[in-house]
């Protein structure tokens, strides 16, 4: 009995906790503490911490801070790709033991730009771990989907604001581009023709407000609510147009810096939900969401 008490106690003080181990594959894939924390809506001072408690538990630094910032330190890099394995095991193994038992419905909304490959690695994930689940999702412009949240018709919205705006949970802050067909040379017309999937376009007003401070001659077509309609009407180089530069569709190019179109604001990518409790069911597409927005 001695012996095994002794070799229970030795087991136990070897055990990894969870939580810490989380904050340190956030950081390390964000190098950044304070990108971490937003992610895991904790301050940087809590991240700091579960980072310096885990370091105290393995006896040995994990990261390596300088002035071009957060690096993993050689045996970071070698407890990172495990640590990974070990929570998408612990997920993994979560799923299997609740699936079963978590049923009902999630609405989400997402903006059109954002309901093709931007968000279907989170689904993907989302309906391998919770098959009983029904899924809806709405696409519909920003603002609409931010006022149906608020009134109960959605569980939970992901939209686009601006940095000055952003009223949401802060997903990722991306840079918005400007784009034309491949080889195309619709940005050198005058007027310059831009196209917007709609005129409730979260997009629109920073787009006018850019093209008039410089002064730059343009009319707006093609506002005819159809992603497809846009995408097809830039790739026939009929007009140029702007998307978050990690949804830019492919076969569509960013248009370059010699293109001296106007410099446009950044857009957040917020998470929006409402008020009070959320199901079990709405709290795993959540963290499907973060995993999407952790792995780029």
């Amino acid at each position: 009995m001695f012996l095994i008490h002794c070799i229970t106690s030795a087991y136990a003080m070897r055990a990894l906790d969870l939580v810490l181990l989380r904050s340190f594959v956030v950081v390390a894939e964000q190098r950044s503490m304070t990108a971490a924390a937003q992610l895991l809506h904790v301050t940087q001072g809590a991240v700091s911490q579960q980072i310096r408690r885990l370091e105290e538990v393995l006896g040995a630094a994990l990261l390596i801070r300088d002035r071009r910032g957060i690096r993993l330190a050689p045996t970071g890099e070698r407890l990172f790709i495990k640590a990974q394995q070990m929570l998408a095991l612990n997920q993994q193994i979560w799923a299997d033991v609740n699936s079963g038992a978590i049923q009902g419905q999630v609405r989400l909304g997402v903006p059109y730009d954002l309901a093709g490959a931007w968000i279907a690695p989170a689904l993907k994930s989302f309906i391998e771990a919770l098959p009983q689940v029904e899924l809806s999702l709405k696409c519909g412009a920003s603002t609409d989907l931010k006022t149906e949240v608020d009134n109960g018709s959605l569980d939970l919205a992901i939209i686009e604001e601006t940095v000055a705006d952003a009223s949401g949970e802060c997903l990722s802050i991306e840079r918005l581009v400007w784009v034309g067909a491949s080889g195309g040379t619709a940005f050198l017309k005058t007027p310059l023709a831009v196209s917007l999937v709609a005129d409730t376009c979260a997009f629109r007003e920073p787009v006018i407000a850019a093209l008039q401070q410089q002064e730059r001659q343009w009319k707006m077509v093609f506002e005819s609510g159809s992603l497809e309609t846009t995408v097809a009407m830039v790739n026939s180089d009929l007009a140029v147009s702007v998307w978050l530069k990690s949804a830019v569709p492919p076969g569509l190019e960013i248009l370059p810096m010699e293109a001296r179109l106007p410099e446009l604001p950044g857009f957040v990518i917020s998470l929006l939900r409402p008020k009070g409790t959320a199901s079990a069911a709405v709290e795993e597409l959540v963290r499907c969401v973060h995993g999407r927005v952790r792995s780029g």
